[in-house]
């Protein structure tokens, strides 16, 4: 498979299949005859007398420092070099190979002013295994993520160091074994290079994928949990939702009706005479569904930056025009955003499991669902772990974007700090698949307290599936192997039964 850059079309898919070497990736004809007849302007403004920022004058504060004709080459050079200041440790590969892919269809665009050769280049890189090496700390998302950008740029002028056949090598070493030639930079192609908010989109489009993930499996497992709890679903009655018909709210109380459907347990308390449940039980389409909207407008944000032109300064005809298209304020919004709503994801899981082990809780089950409470300490110390992740994750979904220092001698004196969002963002996931987890053991041992009555036919499918990678409880054991099995569990979709 291959995926056809034309700075139109790219999708969050695509986007997550060249990362995962699902796919190629290759410069669509059209894009490369774009790309050349922007460059024309920039090749002839360049040699002329009129100041055109990063091409013939210096960057950020030093934009007023004119640059002689014979030094234009040298420029670009230099402002990769000088924008390579990242620490940390690397990003990862899929990150890396993100990134990679959306800077060239950026450039794909045809209004960055630069070869057709960089964006293929570039493509070279991701088909030939070729990963820079970037750390991942530098950028405050605005111009751009220079530093991380400035990373991988140094790779394909044959400098840096990158990743190649499992091994870190020298950028030019990795550039020769693969058989690519090192690019030459010339006007505006370097500046073109490291503008842009590429490192904290591929970080935001990656972790929206496994987010989403992460949503389906919140509404199966609190399905289980309900059932579990012998709780009512008259709080999913259709009519309650059309009345305040937020768009989440309603998929997943719609969601919930369907996998609670056909229950014996249900059936079993039918005429029982609760009349609510707790919040985290009653309020799961509420919570839950506003998780859902909060994904699908990070989806529809992402999805125009996948596809827009965030370097500077732009080429539009015979004009160049210097903007801040770079600056990371949308993304590092949508970020926090995906932060916020995931803890809430969490802490409302967390709720749950405590009202499955606590016996001040729950009338039905065994304290901590221990098979002999006393003697062993069953699931007590799971929901532990929980509160531990919750209690992170309340202290990261703290915005960053919030949060601007000033830069570059007081000229980006706004930023948006939104390469910190994406790097929270991607720990609050794994914490919040961690609870999801725990959640799925504790309400699968909940439920083999309740037999021989079986939960519904869909769920009863979903509680074999942990079963397969977390046998029945039988008495203390480590449960870290479970929760860790159940985790791939979730991040490999295998909660979605649609």
């Amino acid at each position: 498979m291959s995926v056809h850059l034309d700075g139109e079309t790219l999708t969050i898919a695509d986007v997550c299949a060249v990362a995962a070497g699902k796919s190629e990736a290759s410069l669509a004809p059209a894009a490369a005859a774009k790309m050349r007849r922007s460059r024309e302007p920039v090749e002839r403004l360049a040699a002329g007398d009129e100041p055109i920022y990063g091409v013939n004058t210096g960057v950020g504060l030093l934009a007023d420092v004119r640059i002689a004709r014979e030094e234009l080459d040298r420029l670009q050079l230099n402002v990769v070099r000088s924008h390579a200041v990242g620490v940390g440790p690397p990003l990862a590969r899929e990150v890396v190979r993100a990134m990679m892919l959306i800077r060239a269809n950026v450039l794909a665009k045809g209004l960055s002013g630069i070869r057709p050769l960089i964006a293929e280049r570039l493509c070279d890189l991701l088909n030939r295994g070729v990963t820079p090496v970037i750390p991942e700390q530098g950028s405050v998302g605005a111009s751009g993520d220079l530093a991380p950008l400035a990373h991988m740029a140094l790779v394909l002028i044959g400098e840096g160091e990158a990743d190649f056949e499992g091994a870190v090598v020298g950028g030019g070493e990795a550039l020769a074994r693969a058989g690519i030639v090192p690019v030459e930079l010339h006007p505006k192609e370097g500046i073109s290079l490291i503008n842009g908010t590429q490192a904290m989109l591929a970080i935001g489009c990656l972790e929206l994928q496994a987010a989403e993930a992460l949503a389906a499996a919140a509404d199966v497992v609190s399905a289980l949990t309900l059932d579990a709890l012998r709780g009512t679903p008259r709080a999913l009655d259709p009519r309650i939702h059309a009345a305040r018909p937020h768009s989440g709210q309603m998929e997943c109380a719609q969601r919930l009706r369907q996998l609670l459907e056909g229950s014996e347990i249900r059936q079993s308390h039918i005429t029982c005479r609760r009349v609510q449940d707790a919040y985290s039980l009653r309020c799961v389409p509420q919570v839950h569904g506003a998780v859902l909207d909060a994904l699908a407008e990070a989806r529809r944000v992402f999805s125009v930056e996948l596809n827009s032109a965030t370097d500077n300064p732009l080429v539009f005809g015979d004009e160049i025009l210097s903007g801040g298209n770079f600056h990371g304020e949308p993304l590092a919004f949508q970020l926090d955003f995906l932060a916020i709503a995931l803890s809430a994801l969490a802490g409302i899981s967390e709720r749950r499991v405590d009202r499955l082990v606590n016996p001040a809780l729950n009338e039905d089950l065994t304290p901590f669902l221990a098979g002999r409470a006393g003697l062993e300490s069953g699931l007590m110390m799971v929901q532990v772990t929980a509160a531990c992740l919750v209690a992170e994750n309340r202290v990261l979904a703290h915005p960053a974007s919030t949060g601007s220092i000033t830069t570059s001698g007081n000229k980006e004196d706004f930023v948006s700090m939104g390469m910190t969002s994406a790097l929270k963002l991607q720990r609050i996931v794994r914490n919040t698949r961690a609870v999801l987890a725990i959640e799925a053991l504790t309400a699968a041992r909940a439920l083999d307290e309740l037999a021989p009555l079986k939960t519904s036919p869909i769920l009863e499918t979903v509680r074999a599936r942990i079963r397969a990678v977390s046998p029945p409880i039988s008495g203390d054991r480590p449960f870290h192997r479970d929760i860790t099995a159940l985790e791939t569990l979730i991040a490999a979709n295998g909660f979605q039964l649609e």
